[in-house]
């Protein structure tokens, strides 16, 4: 079960061939694609065809209790970065997304768009130190290329934080690890006792660690296959075989929305054109809709018949799971859609116990589908972080703006206050 050894001071500085993913502490080998989910290649391809030229800037935040500072040198960081960005996209990286096709047999990814990937370098991405005196990244640059950053930068704090913490706190890795299975073998057992219920491994952002995320997806993969349709990242879905599954986040739609406020266009209608984009570029085999980004009230009013009928389903990121899932099925009873043949993703700080409820209550009315993360990928005994990385500002030959998302828990909305305000009063739903 428990396969993972000490690891030694080799391996945390790797040397292999290009074509070879690593998974682990960064070294000059890493790839891009180690700490990338699918659905920042699935945003940019978007973001090039409609907007390639609009600069966007995306901040990291901590908004956890951890300091990140006390373990993690700002230093050694900024040179993780540059690594990374000084490697680049690798050819089988790009080969990987080049052999992804949708149902109908088309490829998802276009010759031109990964041409651009090769041909141009990311931007770089900043440490910094934020107005708390604690670690902070930033980073600006055309939208196509500077959104692989989130979860690239999420993904390498973790990495950096818990190697430290572990020398830190004098803690055997080999024991912690074995904590970890421990608890990873309690879910294990659920699932195999519950093969109606379908996981998506969405841990990459606050995993302990690649390595760490690689081996629990193997478990899952061999103790309880029913379960497993997926994951988010993209190198470990090239390495184990399992489908790359990811559609967009809440970073389009605010762009979308403060690319509007730069126009002076209606705020509220940029969603719209921007649901209306992302179906014309990829059709019903991505259609999965992020509710929250303007708050679920807002969306419910303004996704059409014609959208519920078509779009696969939805997914729900924030607010109360239960009383999301009954407004859903009523949602679509409204429509004459029968709610049987449409997928819910929960994805919203999920743990095995949310995760039956959830199931045992909806399973029989929706298609039912959990993005699992944080609790899954870093579940060791050792608490873990809670960190953002969001576009935060667009900027294009005409001027720029700040960018908002009003979530339906109050404490996740992002934006300066006073412009906060402003969206909840622009996308407030109608009283009639």
């Amino acid at each position: 079960m428990l396969t993972l050894e000490r690891p030694t001071e080799l391996e945390l500085q790797p040397t292999v061939p290009d074509n070879q993913v690593v998974f682990g502490p960064l070294g000059e080998a890493a790839l891009l694609s180690a700490g990338l989910d699918y659905y920042k290649p699935t945003m940019s391809q978007l973001a090039f065809e409609k907007h390639a030229e609009d600069d966007v800037t995306f901040r990291m935040h901590n908004r956890g209790e951890q300091r990140l500072a006390d373990y993690v040198e700002p230093i050694s960081l900024q040179r993780r970065f540059d690594q990374l960005r000084q490697r680049g996209w690798q050819a089988s990286e790009l080969q990987y997304l080049a052999e992804r096709h949708n149902e109908a047999g088309e490829r998802v990814f276009s010759d031109g768009y990964l041409a651009h990937l090769a041909a141009y370098d990311m931007p770089r991405a900043e440490v910094i130190m934020d107005e708390t005196g604690d670690i902070g990244v930033e980073t600006t640059g055309k939208w196509p290329l500077v959104t692989f950053w989130e979860t690239v930068v999420m993904s390498e704090i973790n990495e950096a934080y818990f190697e430290s913490y572990l020398v830190a706190h004098d803690l055997d890795p080999l024991a912690v690890y074995e904590e970890g299975d421990k608890r990873l073998s309690e879910k294990v057992a659920l699932l195999q006792q519950r093969p109606d219920i379908k996981i998506a491994e969405f841990g990459t952002r606050r995993h302990f660690s690649l390595r760490w995320q690689k081996h629990v997806i193997e478990r899952l993969q061999q103790e309880c296959p029913d379960n497993i349709v997926g994951t988010s990242n993209v190198a470990l879905a090239q390495s184990t075989g399992l489908k790359p599954i990811g559609t967009f986040a809440h970073e389009m739609p605010m762009v979308y929305a403060g690319l509007a406020d730069i126009a002076g266009a209606d705020l509220p209608a940029s969603h719209a054109e921007f649901l209306d984009d992302w179906y014309e570029q990829y059709g019903k085999d991505l259609s999965i809709a992020l509710t929250d980004t303007f708050t679920t009230d807002f969306f419910f009013e303004n996704f059409t018949a014609e959208q519920a009928a078509n779009w696969r389903g939805v997914r729900q990121d924030s607010g109360d799971p239960f009383a999301f899932g009954e407004r859903l099925i009523s949602f679509y009873e409204q429509h004459g859609i029968d709610s049987k043949t449409k997928t819910v993703v929960f994805s919203d700080g999920l743990d095995i116990e949310q995760i039956v409820k959830l199931q045992d209550t909806f399973g029989d009315r929706l298609n039912v589908l959990f993005g699992w993360g944080t609790d899954l990928t870093n579940d060791l005994g050792i608490k873990a972080l809670n960190i953002v990385m969001k576009a935060t500002h667009v900027r294009t030959t005409d001027g720029e703006a700040n960018t908002v998302k009003l979530s339906d828990n109050v404490g996740k909305h992002t934006g300066p206050p006073e412009l906060v305000e402003r969206y909840q009063q622009i996308f407030t739903p109608r009283k009639d």
